[in-house]
């Protein structure tokens, strides 16, 4: 089975033609970030111009790539949810009308299930049962995923996200967008532990995150101090890091413990973040835990990721209508 697959929830218009959920035939990806980071961040009018006038070349390019004809795919799958109304409109009515037209299946793919599927079309992905956290701009979420249609949702995040704290400290430091890349090279030349910053509900037994009492804590260092050296900024970027990924990798430990788990995946943007893959990896090889993360090319938004899960939908019978509407929110 052949799956063209598209996404476009916020910043990124992406086309990918998959084969039988795991063969990558194409992956294509047009990213409007150079446009967004003059502003410090999405703005979503602007994401949703962008998407309209990059659709119709990234599909082109994705088919083109991947060797095939039109004739050849035997569906569709598009993003449906969570992320920006506008943005999803222009991908999601896209794939609408190709469908339509040829008369293919559509599958509307829930953003967050598909991030958990960028560690299936991993060469060796992880065994089921295992422990997901999808952690990006917008999503700090922990799963138990037993199948590939199961998925438990264990912990989220109460305010603020993981990659959203990012992005808002090195804005705060005038550092630019997005600020996941910019905090992690920084951190790499300073201490971590000199500045302490709080571990918000480090000591619940629950397996919720929040991050803006840390965002806010971060805020009112810099009020206080004189952060003027490059030196300055990247201290307060380790210790702000530090606590980030101290939380994040404790959760996921606990959550492995609690579900007897001895399988661990990450995925979303800031998985992307190698200080943070090998703090897990050191903690969870101490209890013979395996540490999971997808590609960097899979790390970030795309639409593989999204036609490995339609795929899974098409053969379900789980398909869209054009009555079938996108969402901004939502939790699986």
């Amino acid at each position: 089975m052949i799956i063209l697959g598209i996404e476009s929830s916020c910043d990124e218009t992406a086309a990918a033609v998959v084969q039988n959920g795991t063969i990558i035939l194409s992956s294509i990806i047009a990213s409007q970030m150079d446009t967004h980071c003059k502003y410090g961040g999405v703005v979503p009018e602007l994401a949703s111009r962008m998407h309209a006038e990059a659709i119709v070349p990234v599909v082109s390019e994705a088919v083109e790539k991947a060797g095939i004809k039109l004739a050849n795919i035997d569906g569709v799958a598009a993003t449906r949810g969570p992320g920006l109304i506008g943005a999803l409109l222009v991908g999601f009515s896209f794939a609408k009308a190709f469908a339509w037209a040829r008369r293919l299946p559509l599958a509307g793919v829930n953003h967050l299930e598909a991030h958990i599927y960028s560690l299936l079309l991993m060469e060796t992905p992880p065994a089921f049962p295992f422990i997901a956290l999808v952690v990006s701009g917008g999503h700090t979420n922990i799963y138990h995923v037993t199948s590939p249609h199961t998925f438990e949702l264990m912990g989220q995040t109460r305010d603020d996200a993981a990659g959203e704290a990012f992005d808002k400290v090195s804005k705060m430091m005038g550092m630019g967008y997005p600020g996941g890349p910019i905090i992690e090279t920084l951190a790499k030349t300073m201490d971590p532990g000199v500045i302490k910053f709080p571990r918000s509900l480090l000591d619940k037994k629950g397996f919720d995150f929040s991050f803006s009492g840390l965002k806010s804590s971060v805020a009112r260092y810099l009020h206080d101090h004189k952060i003027v050296t490059p030196g300055d900024k990247a201290q307060v970027a380790a210790s702000f890091q530090a606590a980030v990924l101290d939380v994040l990798s404790t959760k996921l430990m606990n959550a492995a413990r609690f579900k007897s788990c001895k399988r661990i995946g990450i995925s979303g943007g800031v998985s992307a973040n190698q200080t943070f893959a090998t703090l897990l990896t050191q903690r969870a090889e101490k209890e013979g835990i395996q540490v999971f993360a997808p590609p960097v090319s899979l790390c970030g938004d795309n639409a593989a990721m999204i036609a490995a899960r339609g795929t899974t939908m098409i053969e379900q019978g789980n398909t869209c209508d054009l009555n079938h509407d996108v969402f901004s929110r939502t939790r699986i």
